[in-house]
């Protein structure tokens, strides 16, 4: 790997296609922001057409010249997903699609998806999982699929036969338990598309604790969140950084020439930095892990994943 990447000083990125989802908001908008102020045409996966339409003009005031598009998209909705990479799929070929959105502060109660998954992994994972399943097909070759990890993994140990919390429920266990599942699922793409020498490559990134008060200032988005958000924020994310630079390590993952399918980055400081290579939490990581939560993800979806 290169050393000295420069997160503000990014290759080219003209002819290519990047879909960011949950790009309209939070670490997802500055992915998008920073893509396409190197030339990339971005589509942002969301929800909220209002919220998309924000960003993209924001982003537009940076970069005039900049190609965006919005699909809406709810990842705790099979059926949305499938609507979403239909749509997605006629922007093909695509050359990244990174799988940002989530939810961050999970429900005191366990709540399901509309198909019947604990919600907090229902979305930040099975949903990311089937839409990558519909749309491998239209990644280009050589194309990236960038999952974004957490260092909660680090903070709460996996239970890999409570993953969907049926037994236990505590809303940060289940935030961590996504991640796990995120960590899991593309380091195991990654395995599965090496073993079969697929051009394709499979990598990670976490923003390490990247705050709204610490970002450069966007105008209806970086001040979107409620009061208490703000003041917790803004009391303890001089420890991190703003989710202007949290976007980095993601933004590495997909121009850095000289990543590789499997790798890692995050901040050089664990929870703030340029974005250097990482590793993640052994359990996450374990390819029995990963075995298992492939097949539970294909059987709960109904999507068999084409490598």
């Amino acid at each position: 790997m290169r050393d000295g990447w420069d997160p503000r000083a990014l290759p080219p990125l003209a002819g290519r296609t990047v879909v960011v989802t949950g790009g309209n908001a939070g670490i997802g908008y500055f992915i998008s922001e920073q893509l396409a102020g190197a030339g990339a045409r971005v589509v942002i996966a969301a929800r909220s057409a209002e919220k998309a339409g924000i960003a993209i003009s924001s982003i537009r005031e940076r970069v005039p010249d900049a190609s965006l598009a919005h699909v809406r998209l709810d990842l705790t909705s099979l059926a949305s997903v499938r609507e979403a990479a239909e749509e997605i799929a006629a922007f093909r070929p695509l050359h990244a699609l990174v799988n940002n959105a989530g939810l961050v502060v999970a429900s005191r109660r366990r709540q399901l998806t509309a198909d019947g998954s604990e919600l907090t992994v229902g979305g930040n994972f099975l949903g990311h999982f089937a839409l990558t399943t519909l749309l491998f097909p239209a990644l280009a070759e050589g194309g990236r699929v960038v999952g974004m990890g957490s260092d909660s993994t680090l903070m709460v140990r996996l239970d890999a036969d409570d993953l969907w919390s049926e037994r236990r429920y505590r809303p940060f266990r289940a935030y961590a338990f996504s991640k796990h599942a995120v960590q899991g699922f593309h380091l195991e793409l990654a395995r599965r598309i090496a073993a079969v020498g697929d051009p394709r490559m499979s990598l990670l990134a976490h923003p390490g604790w990247a705050t709204n008060s610490y970002a450069s200032r966007r105008p209806g988005i970086t001040d979107r969140d409620p009061v208490g958000g703000r003041v917790f924020e803004a009391a303890t994310g001089w420890v991190g950084q703003g989710k202007d630079r949290g976007a980095w390590p993601a933004v590495r993952a997909v121009a850095d020439p000289d990543a590789e399918n499997g790798m890692y980055f995050g901040p050089s400081r664990r929870l703030a930095g340029a974005p250097v290579l990482t590793t993640p939490v052994a359990s996450s990581a374990d390819p029995a892990f990963g075995a298992a939560l492939w097949a539970d993800a294909e059987q709960r979806t109904g999507i068999r994943f084409p490598v």
